[in-house]
């Protein structure tokens, strides 16, 4: 690492001094990854940054904020993962700008990283639609501290309900909303109804844990709008019957400590978890080129930035077609497809070779699960709905798992709660979020 220019003590990269091609990769997910593990033949020298130091199976998030799961079992130390790869760096840093011009990576602590090739993996934050105020609120997940956030905001909801005697209030702890329905909203409503309805009652005196609310709130026509329309049905019509309230078709006005309105109706609810839509990471403002609605950066089809054929951007960073015209999802697959092609683009450049075809998304289909033996499968052709959807997700999501300790570990706490209806990881841990238990006023 370097200073910059004007800085005193100014030292080379630890990889330039090798004379090895340099590429930095900026992000620790799935495409990410995925590109430094494809490039472990390639005569290159890595350096991983992440503002975390773990590497997250983001679809199984959910599970840890309902806590059916532990935040170990879906985490990994990114140290841990690439403590075999010598010409791997990791850093525990935050980006906050790239110098294109000098090929540079700018560190929040003035520091800049050279790069010969840079790969921008950095995922997208929670979007409030010009409504941030929202946020402290109406929670989203896409973090472990997001998950464990959002754990503790449900638990306590039952915990200050059940020493509640005022019963409007004890219904307002006792109304849980999701905003938006789409997989991690389906997922959370179902989880969360299960929660009350299945785990819970025997564990309180004061409280029929099985009378809370859980509502899904969506402003379109239907939930799961990803899906094909028939599964979308089954999937409302299997929330339904599990005890959730689904609203179509009502966009959501407000947020507050005291609940949500949505199309003129006021919700009293103590608990809102945010499902409704995502924005970027400002890497297309780090270099100044075009983006979307969404502030994702518009890739060339080889996943390169525009004007800068050394910059590649993957992920849900980015926003590129898939061969029917629509964008490529923002999906763990998707983002783990162009981390292998960038790897192979980037391994063909060095050999001076022909670079690979423009990038094809394949999709492998869409899974959702909406309770205990309910999910939802769409592989185009193919449909699946009910229990068997439910273990093909199950036995997908381990598969795709890192390491056997953690397959072995999941695959017993599910079957625990297959068995006994029994969460293990019902943990409230107070942190600095004190007024989440405070009794209301």
């Amino acid at each position: 690492m370097e200073r910059s220019a004007d800085s005193p003590g100014r030292k080379d990269n630890a990889a330039s001094a090798t004379g090895r091609h340099r590429v930095v990769v900026v992000g620790a997910g799935f495409g990410g990854l995925e590109t430094v593990h494809r490039l472990a033949s390639a005569p290159v020298d890595i350096t991983l940054i992440d503002r975390r130091n773990h590497h997250l199976f983001q679809p199984l998030l959910y599970q840890v904020a309902t806590a059916s799961l532990a935040t170990s079992e879906i985490a990994w130390p990114i140290r841990h993962l690439m403590s075999r790869r010598p010409e791997v760096t990791t850093l525990l840093a935050s980006v906050t700008g790239v110098d294109a011009t000098a090929r540079r990576v700018l560190l929040e602590d003035g520091d800049t990283l050279n790069y010969d090739t840079l790969v921008l993996a950095t995922g997208v934050r929670h979007a409030y639609f010009g409504h941030d105020e929202w946020e402290p609120f109406a929670p989203g997940l896409k973090t472990l501290e997001d998950a464990t956030t959002i754990r503790r905001r449900l638990l306590l909801a039952f915990e200050r309900a059940e020493r509640e005697s005022d019963p409007q209030r004890r219904a307002a702890l006792l109304t849980f909303v999701i905003v938006g329905a789409g997989p991690t909203g389906v997922e959370l409503a179902g989880t969360i109804a299960e929660l009350a309805r299945v785990t819970l009652p025997r564990d309180f005196r004061n409280i029929d844990t099985r009378t809370a609310r859980v509502v899904l709130i969506e402003a379109g026509p239907r939930v799961l709008a990803g899906f094909a329309e028939d599964l979308s049905a089954y999937a409302q019509r299997s929330l339904e019957r599990i005890g959730v309230e689904v609203v179509l078709s009502r966009a959501v006005s407000e947020c507050s400590a005291d609940g949500v309105i949505y199309g003129g109706e006021v919700l009293k609810s103590s608990t809102i978890l945010w499902a409704a839509g995502v924005r970027a990471s400002p890497a297309a403002e780090w270099l100044g080129v075009p983006l979307d609605r969404a502030g994702r950066l518009i890739v060339a089809p080889d996943l390169t930035v525009p004007g800068h054929p050394e910059v590649f951007a993957i992920g849900d960073t980015v926003t590129v077609a898939a061969p029917d015209g629509q964008p490529v999802p923002g999906i763990a697959p998707a983002a783990k497809q162009q981390g292998r092609y960038v790897a192979d683009v980037i391994k063909a450049r060095l050999r001076g070779g022909a670079s690979p075809a423009p990038f094809h998304y394949k999709h492998a289909g869409s899974l959702a699960q909406i309770g205990k033996r309910l999910a939802v499968i769409d592989f185009g052709r193919i449909k699946l709905r009910g229990a068997l959807a439910w273990w093909i997700w199950g036995i997908a999501h381990i598969y795709f798992l890192i390491g056997v300790r953690n397959r072995l570990s999941v695959s017993i706490s599910w079957l625990w709660n297959y068995l006994r209806d029994q969460r293990s990881a019902r943990l409230i841990t107070q942190g600095r979020s004190a007024p989440d238990y405070r009794k209301p006023t």
